[in-house]
Order: C-alpha cells, then structure tokens, then sequence
C-alpha cells in the first residue's frame, strides 16, 4: 500500500504546484462562507473565520443566528443572521439564507457549535439535501450525519473534517478502531474512501490524514487537531483549486501545519 497510496508529506510539500499556484490577487481567491454558532457559543465561527482569513481567502462571509445579533452585530461587522430557536439555535426559517449566501459563495464551512437541538437537524439536513455546491463539514455540525438517511459521505464536492472518533461512526462498513496503529488506519482509510465521494482529513499518532477515493497522505500534525481551523484550511485551498481536491487538502495541510 505506502508505494501505491500512501503519501509522505514532511518538510516540503508533496505537491508545490498547487502552493505557487495559489491566487495572489484577493479578488480571485474565492468567497467562503462560514455558518455556526448558538447563543452560547460562537467561538468555533471565530476561530474558523481567523484561520480562513490567515489561509488566504478572498472575501469571507459569515452567518450566525439571530439570537446572537445583539452581542455581536458591532465587534462583528462580517456577520449576518438567519432565524433562531428560543433556545438560540438556527431554526427551520433559516433556510432560505442560507442558501441565498450559498450560492453567493465558492464554498461553504459549516464550522460547528449548532448546539443540541432536533430543529436545526432538520435544518442542516435540509440544507445539505438542497445545496449542491462545494461544502467542507467540521465540528459538531458532523454530529447531524451519523445516521441514515443523510448519507453525507456520498455528497461529491464535500470534505469532512473531524477525529478518528468522528469518522468512525460515519465509516459503517469499515471498523475504523482508535486503538490499530496508523498503517491500520491508513489501510481502512484507503479501503473505505475507494467506494465514497467525500474527501476525509481526520488524525491519529501524531498526523493529520487525508483521504480521497482511497489515496492517503500524512502530514505531522506538530499538535494541531483537526478541527474548524482545519477546516477553514480545506475550505479555501478547496475552493481555489477545485479540480485537484487531494492535492489542495494536502497543500492546505502542509500549510496549517508550518
């Protein structure tokens, strides 16, 4: 397997290309949008919206619920806000902005910290029934596509981004164990991503792992986890280079982990 599908990424990037190839001119690096965030938490959005900006985006947008609007309509002037539970999560009603800023973007980061609740559930899984474009998931938005029907590792043009816990509930037909060393992990990886259309980045002993239709690279994760940061990271180098998705995440990669 290591000489067919398994690629080493160290010091230098497996692939420059795709690194000097990156656009130097913001009004061509791409429109993201990233969606998150209750009215207890909106950090992951933070976070994410920094990374994405420090990954080179062209033009972020980012869209919160509404019960977050009072604290964070003036420190927070890239924010827009869609309808909101009484218990301040996204509700039903958000639907249609969020697909209006999506197709106004180039790709989409759902970055997490939605909160626990059955109305955004029925949000996000109709959303992601209804938008076709390119999205990378993170976080706990992962949490809503652990069961059927929303087989979200199906979805072409998306990444997920998450631990090896994570992947694991969503790998059903590969017993991905936390316990089996990498070269186990990177075999089931490989075994698995041949038969899905989703792009994988995920981690373990030390390295953050890319899948792609059973291709693998690794990178040491100098203790990075993966996470919304990651995921801004695949996000934008996704949306820049959308014809070589293996090759941009694990540039992305190589780039959040300098």
């Amino acid at each position: 397997m290591e000489s067919m599908n398994w690629l080493k990424q160290t010091e230098e990037p497996l692939f420059p290309d795709i690194l000097w190839a990156r656009p130097e001119n913001k009004r061509h690096a791409g429109k993201l949008l990233i969606i998150g965030g209750h009215s207890q938490n909106f950090s992951a959005v933070s976070r994410a919206y920094a990374a994405a900006q420090k990954a080179g985006a062209g033009t972020i947008r980012v869209l919160l619920p509404l019960s977050l609007q009072k604290m964070l309509a003036k420190t927070f002037p890239e924010a827009e806000f869609a309808d909101s539970t009484p218990i301040g999560s996204f509700s039903r009603q958000a639907l249609a902005l969020f697909l209006e800023l999506s197709d106004w973007s180039d790709g989409v980061l759902m970055a997490g910290e939605f909160g626990r609740n059955s109305e955004t559930a029925v949000l996000l899984e109709n959303y992601v029934g209804k938008f076709s474009g390119q999205l990378t998931l993170a976080g706990d938005s992962l949490d809503y596509f652990f069961s059927e029907p929303q087989p979200i590792v199906n979805r072409p043009k998306t990444t997920i981004a998450g631990s090896l816990s994570q992947i694991q509930k969503l790998a059903k037909t590969v017993a991905l164990k936390q316990s089996a060393d990498l070269v186990q992990i990177l075999n089931m990886l490989s075994i698995w991503t041949a038969d899905t259309d989703a792009n994988i980045a995920t981690g373990h002993s030390g390295q953050i792992i890319i899948a792609r239709k059973g291709k693998i690279s690794t990178t040491p994760a100098k203790n990075r986890e993966v996470n919304e940061e990651a995921g801004a990271y695949a996000s934008v180098w996704s949306l820049q280079q959308p014809k070589k998705p293996f090759e941009a995440l694990t540039t992305a990669v190589f780039c959040l982990t300098e």
